[in-house]
């Protein structure tokens, strides 16, 4: 069982919450934010000083240098060397192994990996030239080779890094710590869902679209809760995540989205947030049903619900 992965290891609850997430915020938000902060300097004096840049959101660093690629590889430099600091965390702070953060089986099954991130792959590329066949005039064509090919090299070695940072952190870390301290299932699905979802409160898609679309954010936090306890493991997780990120940051960008990439599209319309939120969560419960039917899932009540025994 994937939260009972973590009983013999150190898991007092000060570990939990206070030291450990201690250490994990220091690498990400300190650490992780200095190859940024060098970068912007360095750019500002290039260029004779950036008065006009606000940088008020992530969003911001994107004006601050004159290729997109190059402020996506720094702002994903964050999340690498968070992920670094939550191996280091579990490694010396608990004395846990990073194959018992990421799966209940005797070893990673990356075939799971791999099959999640080529589904959700498959779901995000189809709905959104469904879309685009029926409303073209919302995008524009922004197809540049050569930035297509860094940015492709970036997705593929720095995003993947990015996307494993919130999976590592909500449905590994914090999940499996809420569940051996409280020893409530209930609790380790719905706590690390809700964060999941404000920690996106930032982003400057909240602006454009409003607090409301925070319920975006916490659908996806529920079903990707659901899909690690009933799989007992993060390999659907971390597939789907990054194929969400990975098709999202290739196939369209826009200028209120948190990231900006040299996408093949720009979506030039305003974004329409009820029929996002409603179409993600239908999407969501096939691809959750799909997946509970492939690996014969079972015990939903007592795997989502139940008590943690050890």
């Amino acid at each position: 069982m994937f939260i009972e992965n973590v009983k013999d290891i150190r898991n007092d609850w000060w570990r939990y919450f206070i030291v450990g997430p201690l250490i994990i915020i220091f690498f990400s938000q300190i650490l992780g934010a200095l190859p940024v902060g060098i970068g912007i300097g360095i750019a500002t004096a290039m260029n004779g000083g950036l008065e006009d840049i606000s940088m008020e959101n992530s969003m911001d660093i994107f004006n601050v240098f004159a290729s997109k690629n190059t402020g996506l590889a720094l702002l994903l430099l964050i999340f690498a060397i968070g992920l670094l600091g939550i191996y280091i965390t579990v490694k010396y702070l608990h004395g846990q192994s990073f194959k018992s953060l990421t799966t209940s089986r005797k070893k990673v099954d990356y075939s799971r990996i791999l099959y999640s991130f080529t589904l959700i792959s498959v779901v995000i590329v189809s709905t959104f030239f469904i879309d685009y066949f029926i409303n073209p005039s919302n995008y524009e064509l922004n197809f540049n080779f050569n930035k297509f090919l860094v940015l492709l090299l970036v997705c593929l070695t720095l995003l993947p890094m990015q996307t494993s940072f919130e999976e590592y952190l909500c449905r590994g870390y914090l999940l499996q710590g809420i569940g051996i301290v409280t020893k409530s299932r209930a609790l380790a699905f719905t706590i690390p869902s809700i964060l999941f979802g404000l920690l996106h409160f930032a982003n400057p898609e909240i602006d454009k679209l409003g607090n409301f679309f925070m319920i975006y954010y916490i659908i996806i936090g529920f079903a990707l809760g659901v899909v690690t306890l009933m799989d007992e493991g993060l390999e659907l997780a971390l597939g789907w995540h990054y194929a969400n990120n990975f098709a999202a940051a290739l196939l369209v960008s826009a200028d209120w989205s948190a990231i900006q990439t040299d996408a093949v599209f720009t979506y030039i319309a305003e974004p329409e947030m009820s029929t996002e939120i409603l179409l993600s969560t239908v999407l969501f419960s096939i691809i959750i049903y799909h997946f509970s039917i492939k690996y014969k899932w079972s015990g939903w009540k007592e795997k989502l619900f139940g008590k943690v025994i050890i």
